[in-house]
């Protein structure tokens, strides 16, 4: 279980209950008379009462798949479900060449990038491409162009630098080994992610955003190699809670988690912090 049976938070929750269980217990016993000889069963009635509060409170923790906080002033949702099916724009992974080439070595077919590029855009990839390669990037964005690659595109981009494609926010991520392995060290995703909630409060356009945990799945970020999703996420709420990156009422920024991670993360312990960390 993601949430402790004894988890300080679920604690929290089921003794404000019994608090107010116990006054309003204590007050009725002012005029009522328990006899003598039921006192022990009675008692025992009570504790198991206590006890079935904060399991089912225990229970619910566990079952969580949907939270909302306020991270100052902007609403943020976190939940279970697909990116592709949000609202607004939603914010898909790539690497720092923005590559589209679908081959199982530069893009996996089961990445969301991948799954954006084969079977969500109703145009050919090399509609995407000339959208790239036109696209009036922000001053700095572009780091180096005709990079010798074996194969790829050869313009590197800034970390976090975004190019909006109809709803899609398309993010260079990941810096490219020679191996074409995705990995980052932890200054580098931090980088990304200050660069990012930036350049989102470019282009939002008070419209919704929609975001997976960025570094979830095969991404490595070197040194912290026991680091999780629940690490990551709080990270992202971290930076977006210093950034300048504020959503204006209606708008939200919305945090998708895939069903198969949401074992990992304790969302009661994020809903009950402030701002999420």
């Amino acid at each position: 279980m993601k949430v402790q049976f004894l988890d300080k938070n679920a604690v929290k929750r089921s003794v404000k209950i019994i608090a107010g269980l116990s006054t309003s217990l204590s007050i009725a016993l002012l005029f009522v008379d328990i006899p003598p000889e039921r006192k022990i069963y009675a008692g025992a009635l009570f504790l198991l009462a206590l006890l079935s509060i904060h399991l089912v409170i225990w229970i619910q923790a566990n079952r969580l798949r949907e939270i909302s906080i306020d991270v100052e002033g902007s609403t943020v949702s976190i939940k279970t479900g697909d990116i592709f099916k949000q609202r607004g724009l939603k914010a898909i992974a790539f690497n720092e060449y923005f590559d589209t080439q679908v081959d199982n070595v530069l893009i996996s077919e089961e990445s969301l990038n991948g799954k954006l590029i084969t079977s969500k855009l109703k145009e050919p990839p090399e509609t995407l491409d000339a959208h790239i390669e036109n696209y009036k990037f922000d001053d700095g964005d572009v780091l180096e162009t005709n990079v010798t690659r074996t194969s790829g595109k050869t313009t590197r981009y800034r970390l976090g630098t975004i190019c909006v494609y109809n709803d899609f926010l398309l993010a260079a991520f990941a810096r490219f080994d020679d191996n074409n392995q995705a990995s980052l060290t932890m200054p580098e995703y931090l980088e990304f992610l200050i660069n990012f909630w930036d350049r989102v409060n470019r282009v939002y356009a008070q419209k919704n955003v929609s975001t997976t945990i960025f570094g979830s799945g095969i991404t490595r970020i070197k040194g912290h190699k026991l680091i999780n999703e629940e690490d990551l996420l709080k990270i992202m709420l971290w930076t977006f809670r210093i950034s300048e990156m504020r959503f204006k009422y209606p708008a939200k920024l919305t945090i998708v988690i895939h069903e198969d991670k949401i074992g990992q993360i304790n969302l009661l312990d994020i809903a009950s912090a402030k701002n999420g960390v």
